[in-house]
C-alpha cells in the first residue's frame, strides 16, 4: 500500500517539548453534513526539514489532527469509517457517554475493521461539549494514535454562550527521526497566535492528543476561569496558580475576556527545570469591546445526578502494580487486551464508589469508559466541582471517585495511556 499524501508542515521551534498545535478558530455556526466519510490512511508527516526529516505516519482524510467534527446538540452524528491502513483499526469516542454499541472499542464492544473494510457508525450524542475521537486498536492502539489518528469534536450547547473568539486548539507530542525535539504550531510561526480585542471574551477549548505525556500549562496575562473537564460543564473555577495539569486525553474548556496586553497559554517547565515552552498567545487587536457581567458559567447537564447516594454505593477498588520492567497488573491481572472477567459488575443505576490505588513508581492516569465521575475529596467530606473520566494517580497514592453505572454494556476501566495499556492496565466492568 503506497503512502498517502503529505501533511502540510507547521512551523517548527526547537525546544525542551515535542508538541504540536492545531487550532480551529471562529467556527461556530458550521454544521456537518447529515452523512460523511473518514478514511483512515498512511501518511507522511512534514515534521521539521533536515536533519529532522519527514516521518511516516496515519492520518484521517490526509489531516492531522482528523477534521473538526461539530454537531449542535440533539443532532446525530453519521459517520462511515474506511479503513486504508496496513492494520486493522476502530473509531472510539471517550468522553461522549453514548451507547455500548457504538463506542469503537476495538475487542470489547465491536470487532476491529479490517484492511480495506468499512464500517457505519451512527449515534446522538445525549450530551454537549469538547472531545477527542480516537483510533482504538488493541494492541496496535498506541502506534495508531501517536503516529496522528487523533480529531476534534465539537457538540454545541443548545443555547450556546456570547461569545466573541471560540479557540479549539489540539496539542500532540512528536519524535523527530534525528532524536530532537520540536515544537509546532498551527500554520503561522509558533508559538501559535490568535487575536482578539481588548474586552472580547475569549472560549478556549484545549485538548491533550498526546499519547502518554502529562502537560502542566501555565497562564499568564489573564486569569481564566475552567469551565468545563473531559467534556462536561463544571461549576466555573480558577486554575490554582493560574495553572492546571493535563494528562494526555484530557479535555479543558476556559473563558475569559481578553485584557489590554497579550495572554499567554505555554507549557510549564517548573517540574523539569526547563523554561515555560509557549503555546497559544492571543495577542491584543481592535477596537476594544463594552465590559461584560462575569462569566456565570455553562448551562449544567441534566442527565448527570446532582447527588450520588455514598451511603448504598457499590464499592470497588483497583491496585496498579508492576512497572520498572515487570508487567503492569490490575489487582495482579495483567492483560493487553479486553480478555478476563470484568473487574466489576453492577446493575444498570447503581451509584458506585471506586478506589484506584498506585503501587507503581510512576504516575497512572485511568479511563473511565461511558460514564463520568466525581473525584472524591481525600477525607471523604466532598467532591471536585466538576465530573471526569480520566483520573491520574501519583505513585505510591490512591483516588477515589464516585459516578451512577446508568449506561449498560462493558466499559473500560483501563489505562488512558495506550502505552501502559498494552503492558498491562486493561481492564473492564460490566453494567447489566
Amino acid at each position: 500500500m503506497g503512502a498517502g499524501p503529505a501533511i502540510p508542515r507547521r512551523a517548527v521551534l526547537a525546544g525542551g517539548l515535542a508538541a504540536t498545535l492545531w487550532a480551529w478558530r471562529n467556527v461556530a455556526g458550521r454544521a456537518e453534513p447529515a452523512v460523511r466519510t473518514l478514511t483512515a490512511v498512511p501518511s507522511t508527516l512534514a515534521l521539521a526539514p533536515p536533519p529532522a526529516g519527514p516521518a511516516s505516519g496515519l492520518a484521517y482524510d490526509g489531516t492531522v489532527p482528523g477534521p473538526l467534527l461539530r454537531l449542535k446538540f440533539g443532532e446525530p452524528l453519521a459517520l462511515r469509517l474506511v479503513n486504508r491502513l496496513a492494520a486493522p483499526t476502530a473509531l472510539s469516542f471517550p468522553g461522549l457517554r453514548i451507547a455500548n454499541q457504538a463506542a469503537g472499542i476495538a475487542g470489547l464492544t465491536q470487532e476491529a475493521i479490517a484492511p480495506g473494510g468499512a464500517a457505519d457508525i451512527r449515534f446522538t450524542p445525549p450530551d454537549a461539549g469538547f472531545n477527542l475521537y480516537l483510533a482504538e486498536a488493541g494492541a496496535a492502539t498506541a502506534g495508531q494514535r501517536a503516529a496522528g489518528l487523533f480529531g476534534p469534536i465539537v457538540v454545541e450547547e443548545q443555547t450556546p454562550p456570547e461569545i466573541d473568539l471560540d479557540a479549539i486548539i489540539v496539542v500532540a507530542d512528536w519524535p523527530a527521526a534525528d532524536g530532537a525535539t520540536l515544537i509546532s504550531a498551527g500554520d503561522a510561526a509558533a508559538p501559535k497566535r490568535l487575536t482578539a480585542a481588548p474586552g472580547a471574551r475569549v472560549r478556549l477549548r484545549l485538548a491533550n492528543a498526546s499519547a502518554e505525556r502529562l502537560m502542566t500549562i501555565a497562564v499568564a496575562g489573564a486569569a481564566p476561569l475552567i469551565v468545563a473537564v473531559d467534556g462536561q460543564p463544571s461549576a466555573p473555577f480558577a486554575p490554582l496558580r493560574n495553572a492546571f495539569p493535563m494528562a494526555a486525553g484530557a479535555r479543558f474548556e476556559l473563558i475569559f475576556d481578553m485584557p489590554d496586553g497579550d495572554v499567554g497559554f505555554a507549557l510549564s517547565g517548573a517540574t523539569t527545570g526547563e523554561p515555560d515552552r509557549p503555546l497559544v498567545i492571543f495577542a491584543r487587536a481592535g477596537a476594544a469591546r463594552p465590559a461584560r457581567a462575569e462569566f456565570s458559567g455553562l448551562p449544567t447537564n441534566p442527565l448527570l445526578p446532582k447527588q450520588i447516594d455514598l451511603a448504598r454505593a457499590r464499592r470497588f477498588g483497583l491496585s496498579i502494580a508492576g512497572g520498572a520492567g515487570a508487567p503492569l497488573t490490575i489487582n495482579g491481572e495483567s492483560l493487553i487486551d479486553w480478555s478476563g472477567k470484568p473487574q466489576f459488575a453492577v446493575a444498570r443505576g447503581a451509584p458506585v464508589t471506586l478506589a484506584l490505588a498506585n503501587a507503581t513508581a510512576q504516575a497512572q492516569t485511568m479511563r473511565l469508559g461511558g460514564h463520568v465521575a466525581r473525584l472524591l475529596h481525600a477525607l471523604d467530606d466532598g467532591w471536585e466541582p466538576y465530573w471526569r473520566d480520566l483520573f491520574t494517580i501519583p505513585p505510591g497514592k490512591t483516588v477515589r471517585l464516585a459516578f451512577v453505572a446508568d449506561n449498560p454494556g462493558k466499559w473500560p476501566i483501563a489505562s488512558a495511556t495506550p502505552a501502559a495499556r498494552a503492558a498491562g492496565l486493561c481492564g473492564w466492568f460490566a453494567v447489566a
